[in-house]
């Protein structure tokens, strides 16, 4: 029991959630060296490999894994997200999550939560005991509440993302060091506020081994000149969740997961050009940029990553597939899809979801009509400008994301990590803070 709960009088059960942006549960074990910290968790309690979500994209991820709702429910699908009626397209933030976080559900009990870095928080709630947000907000000033909180990582060497801009030169030095000093001084902070011991629930968020992944996945698995600097960067984070583990009070559960995995990326590959070539889409003039560029006789468009709508009367503005059409329209699509291959002759689906399987909920109107999840190699990408061909393979990212790829590990003997998803974090975590709620509070459900 900490020095909090011994004040305080009460055994209330409390939980430390550490987040992960892109580790692999495949890397974690095929590197147990690497990874002692994680592998003791698993020994002692319980790990393994979960499902992402659908898609798996970062920005998507963690509002679902915050709330244990699909983005039918949470309205964040992607890095941009369509307005309803328009074809205006916006960045998703904190307040377009218009429900519950896990922490919210734990303040709703009496109970405190400090929350550091979750992407897609912005801007902070003044209704949480303290919290940083993360990936997309401004500045540390308008990130951090309250003043105390703000005040210390001003004076530290705390940074709010990794400056990717570093990963896209070819000498890979500055850029792991930048990612490395972001790694040490978001432990440092997490480390310096759990060891407050005043808080029931803890969540801190590490962002930077996405960005690390991205650009040296392909020498992790290719055997390039970075493995080693890959693998060392992993170290760091193992053992820092290592120092959190062993400063954390008996009467704290210890959780760590992750929003998704990796796999090695061969192709960029531009969703858009592929649908104007193929003769779904087509532009106003020459000069586009913006989803709101396509003229009245598109039947199809894009958003990252592999998200796919169709045109349709009543629901987009200039809409060219009628209403009694959409089935069928729907229907050449997917086909399209599903037989859709690349330059070395491989199919670029592995699968393509219709909206209904995967999506539910009352922002049901601005979710895709397909998703495809692609088969290794293949990134898909949006965006409205021309491009010089479909496929590209010079870019300077190796490592593309993975639907079935992502980690959890709970550091409690009752726990079973099995058949399970992102969805089931949040029932979790709230299962283990003592928290009630409805059976169908949640599209997942509770691994303890």
């Amino acid at each position: 029991m900490g020095l909090f709960d011994r004040l305080r009088g009460n055994d209330t059960p409390r939980v430390a959630f550490i987040g992960i942006d892109g580790l692999s549960y495949r890397a974690v074990a095929d590197n147990p060296e690497t990874f002692p910290t994680l592998s003791a968790i698993a020994d002692d309690g319980e790990g393994g490999r979960i499902d992402s979500i659908v898609p798996a994209e970062s920005s998507a991820c963690w509002p679902t894994l915050t709330t244990g709702k699909n983005p039918g429910e949470t309205g964040v699908y992607g890095f941009q997200d369509r307005e309803v009626g328009s074809y205006d397209t916006y960045v998703p933030m904190g307040r377009d999550v218009q429900i519950p976080r896990v922490w919210d559900r734990a303040a709703d009990e009496g109970l405190d939560a400090t929350v550091m870095n979750v992407p897609v928080t912005f801007p902070p709630q003044r209704t949480v005991q303290r919290m940083v947000s993360g990936y997309l907000s401004p500045d540390l000033d308008a990130a951090a509440h309250p003043a105390e909180l703000r005040e210390y990582l001003s004076d530290s060497d705390y940074r709010l993302s990794v400056n990717a801009k570093l990963g896209h030169k070819s000498d890979k030095t500055a850029f792991l060091e930048h990612a490395r000093g972001t790694l040490d001084a978001r432990a440092a902070a997490f480390e310096r506020y759990v060891e407050r011991d005043d808080w029931d629930l803890f969540v801190g968020v590490f962002t930077a081994p996405d960005r690390v992944n991205h650009f040296l996945w392909g020498d992790y698995e290719d055997g390039g000149p970075y493995r080693e600097e890959l693998l060392s960067f992993h170290a760091a984070l193992d053992e820092h969740i290592g120092s959190i583990r062993e400063s954390l009070p008996s009467d704290v559960t210890l959780v760590v997961g992750s929003t998704h995995g990796f796999r090695r990326l061969r192709h960029d590959v531009y969703c858009n050009e592929w649908l104007e070539r193929e003769g779904w889409l087509s532009y106003e003039d020459d000069d586009h940029d913006a989803l709101a560029d396509v003229d009245d006789e598109t039947r199809a468009y894009s958003l990252v990553p592999g998200r796919f709508y169709l045109n349709v009367e009543g629901r987009e503005p200039n809409g060219a597939v009628p209403e009694d059409e959409y089935e069928a329209t729907r229907a050449e699509l997917r086909e399209a899809l599903e037989s859709w291959t690349g330059p070395d002759g491989n199919p670029v689906a592995d699968r393509v979801v219709d909206r209904e399987t995967v999506f539910r909920g009352d922002h049901a109107a601005i979710a895709p009509d397909l998703v495809v999840l692609p088969n290794d190699g293949f990134d898909l990408k949006s965006g409205f400008r021309p491009h010089d061909g479909v496929f590209d393979a010079d870019g300077p990212r190796t490592g593309m994301h993975a639907f079935d790829d992502a980690a959890l590990f709970v550091d409690h003997p009752d726990a079973t990590v099995e058949d399970a998803d992102l969805l089931d974090v949040a029932p979790t975590l709230l299962r283990l803070l003592d928290v009630d709620y409805g059976r169908t509070d949640f599209d997942g459900a509770s691994l303890v």
